[in-house]
């Protein structure tokens, strides 16, 4: 199949600084479950089962089935949840509700390929909440899922009480690209686009080449120092997150990528709740700056830096859980 050009297979399916402001596990689908200890961690809790969204598509739904508060997770563009590790422990104390990406997983790619937008993402959303039983609670975004999270809050402000936004900007996200790697402004989002074509076009060449990567000790160790990510991530949650996220083939993602760029910047003058950006400071995918000034925008906010990249949540799972407690805290 053939939409813009892009051709798709089957495939599978240290330091912190505050500022007050103005897929799948083993192939599972269905409501399969696993909990998994091992020496020295904590047991890991993560169940999957399918709901519909609006326009029909079948989602993969998945949560921790901790007991406490629950709150929603608008998770990172075709990730999954070993990249929250600190959400995976059974004692976390919230209950995870979120989902797999269209095309992602074990949920389907839309009859309508078109249907990959910021917009599609805020009906799966509230598919996922619908299924839970869940009127309002609070919503944690993690990079093109901060996009999703706040464009909830203006779609459905009487669905979200507060929002935690972990290394993401609220809207035209890849106009925040490369900031640490000194790219101008105004060439950040067309480098990016120019990125997003050319793998989309090479993906079916690529794929067969990241099938055969095998995330081993050496190749987690490179990548925590490649300074798209850094050490202090658990290597182990490392290789299952990286190795789940790469079934997912290249050009599919880059297409989702390209659904997600059309998502224009929030109003956030329309956000009237309790909200904590959490910024990653040497992050090369959001702009720890654009953060900032995205969080003084909104009258009931916080700013937070901490030392870390865009995988802040998994160099740091302590650190970034204690703010969404304190966020679940706060909202009451």
């Amino acid at each position: 199949m053939t939409v813009g050009g892009a051709r798709f297979g089957r495939g599978l399916p240290v330091g912190e600084r505050r500022d007050a402001g103005h897929g799948t596990l083993s192939g599972m689908t269905g409501s399969d479950s696993t909990t998994r200890a091992e020496p020295n961690r904590p047991a890991m809790s993560l169940r999957y089962h399918d709901v519909r969204s609006a326009d029909g598509t079948k989602i993969q739904a998945w949560t921790n089935d901790a007991v406490g508060p629950t709150v929603l997770l608008c998770n990172g563009l075709g990730t999954n949840p070993h990249a929250w590790p600190a959400l995976l422990d059974r004692d976390c104390g919230v209950r995870i509700v979120s989902w797999n990406h269209r095309g992602v997983g074990g949920s389907e790619r839309p009859r309508d390929i078109a249907r990959v937008g910021i917009d599609a993402f805020v009906d799966d959303a509230v598919a996922v909440l619908d299924d839970a039983g869940v009127q309002r609670c609070p919503v944690i975004g993690w990079s093109i899922g901060v996009n999703t999270a706040f464009e909830m809050a203006v779609q459905h402000p009487d669905r979200v009480s507060g929002i935690l936004a972990v290394a993401g900007v609220p809207g035209a996200t890849f106009a925040s690209v490369g900031a640490p790697l000194f790219i101008p402004r105004f060439a950040r989002r067309p480098v990016a686009r120019a990125v997003m074509r050319s793998l989309g076009r090479l993906g079916p060449i690529l794929n067969p080449l990241t099938a055969r990567i095998t995330m081993g000790p050496v190749a987690t160790y490179v990548l925590q120092r490649s300074g798209l990510m850094f050490p202090g991530a658990d290597p182990d949650v490392v290789r299952e997150a990286v190795t789940t996220y790469l079934d997912t083939p290249i050009e599919w993602g880059m297409h989702l990528a390209r659904g997600a760029d059309q998502h224009a910047r929030v109003s956030l003058s329309k956000i009237a709740m309790p909200t904590i950006f959490l910024a990653g400071k040497y992050d090369m995918l959001a702009s720890a700056r654009d953060m900032k000034t995205a969080a003084s925008c909104i009258p009931d906010s916080e700013y937070v830096e901490l030392a870390g990249s865009h995988f802040i949540q998994m160099e740091r799972p302590q650190d970034v859980h204690r703010y969404l407690l304190a966020l679940v805290d706060r909202i009451g």
